[in-house]
């Protein structure tokens, strides 16, 4: 296991590095070089060149910022809006609890891809609104693993004991309820991540998503599936990497989980 979570640290190292190296080490994403097109990779273009004589290594550092940045960046603030409303419904109940509760069985009812799909169409191209839709989608699950979890630690007897020897509803929830869960709250975290990823390639990938010249994962194999036959590698390097990313970051944080030290100072 120690193994595994080395080889896809490293993985993980390598693919930020190309995320945040390329503006420095490769070309303008965006300059276009028709006498340059569908180039084979070499010395002056590392992946090749599309066939728009774009440097294919400065594009796929391109799109990788841009997926794994929004797929960070809403899995964050769904593990933040679905355990403040975990929290908040089970601790409160009544009105509050019904409430949120209805609203994540509204959001549930509806397969999560289509709900970014509807959102993203409202606004073509916009990152605001991928990034609406996906935090829309991924924070019923925080919610319901907090609202379930919050409720139990809440009638346990660790929480009555530092209730009558005095504590504070902030210390209860931080050592009587969010420290127990963190272990599973990353592991919910990288899959929201990976769904994250996967959801804006997919959009990128039917046109739904960001439109060009921007570089996303997704919008690159389209355009690369044209050229398959005269230049595999186009469709090879964004494919590679979006598998990289997915099957790393789930080992690393994974693991990382599962080694989460979850106990209650006494």
């Amino acid at each position: 296991m120690k193994a595994t979570t080395l080889v896809s640290s490293a993985l993980l190292a390598g693919v930020a590095a190309t995320a945040l190296l390329t503006p420095f080490l490769a070309p303008d994403p965006h300059t276009q070089d028709l006498m340059a097109s569908l180039q084979a990779p070499g010395a002056a273009h590392w992946l090749g060149t599309d066939h728009l004589g774009r440097d294919q290594l400065a594009r796929l550092g391109e799109g990788l910022r841009t997926s794994l940045g929004l797929a960070l960046a809403s899995a964050a603030l769904a593990v933040a809006l679905g355990t403040v409303l975990g929290l908040l419904a089970a601790a409160r109940g009544g009105w509050v609890d019904r409430a949120a509760s209805v609203a994540a069985d509204a959001v549930a009812s509806i397969p999560g891809l289509l709900w970014v799909l509807l959102i993203a169409a409202m606004a073509p191209g916009q990152k605001w609104a991928l990034y609406s839709g996906l935090v829309l989608t991924a924070w019923v699950e925080f919610f319901r693993l907090m609202r379930s979890h919050t409720r139990s630690a809440l009638l346990g007897q660790p929480v009555q004991a530092a209730r009558l020897l005095g504590f504070g509803p902030a210390y209860i929830a931080w050592w009587h309820v969010l420290r127990p869960v963190a272990g599973v709250l990353a592991r919910l975290w990288a899959y929201a991540v990976a769904t994250a990823v996967l959801a804006i390639a997919a959009l990128g990938f039917i046109s739904v998503g960001l439109r060009p010249p921007q570089a996303e994962l997704g919008l690159m194999m389209t355009e690369a599936l044209p050229y398959y036959y005269e230049a595999p590698w186009l469709l090879a390097a964004p494919v590679v990497a979006l598998v990289l990313v997915i099957g790393a970051l789930q080992a690393v944080v994974g693991r990382a989980a599962d080694e989460v030290h979850t106990g209650v100072p006494t």
